[in-house]
C-alpha cells in the first residue's frame, strides 16, 4: 500500500494491521471500523477520511494529514504524532505533540 492512491476507497472494516501505507493517498476513504493497529501511515493523506470506530492503536501518523477526518470513537492509544495535521487544521507539533485535543 506504500504510495498507493486509494482516494475515496471503501475499505470499511478491513484488517490493515501492520499495513505499510506511508505516503498513501487515503483522502475521503471510508476506513470506519478498520483495524489499523501498528499501521505505518507516515506522510499519508487522510484528508476527509472516515475513521469512525477505527483502531489506530500504535499507528504512526507522523507527517500525516488528517484535516477534516472523522475520528469519533477511534482508538488513538499510543499513536505516534509528529508534524501531523490535525482534523481541525492545527499541527500536532504546535499542540503539545498530539491531535487528541483537537478532534
Amino acid at each position: 500500500m506504500r504510495h498507493s492512491d486509494l482516494e475515496g476507497a471503501n475499505i470499511a472494516g478491513a484488517n490493515l494491521q501492520h499495513a505499510e501505507a506511508a505516503d498513501a493517498n487515503l483522502a475521503q476513504a471510508n476506513l470506519s471500523g478498520a483495524n489499523l493497529q501498528h499501521a505505518d501511515l507516515n506522510g499519508a493523506s487522510l484528508t476527509g477520511a472516515d475513521l469512525k470506530g477505527a483502531n489506530l492503536q500504535h499507528a504512526n501518523l507522523a507527517h500525516a494529514n488528517l484535516e477534516h477526518a472523522q475520528l469519533a470513537g477511534t482508538n488513538l492509544n499510543n499513536v505516534t504524532w509528529s508534524n501531523t495535521t490535525c482534523p481541525d487544521g492545527t499541527n500536532s507539533s504546535n499542540d503539545g505533540g498530539t491531535c487528541t485535543n483537537d478532534l
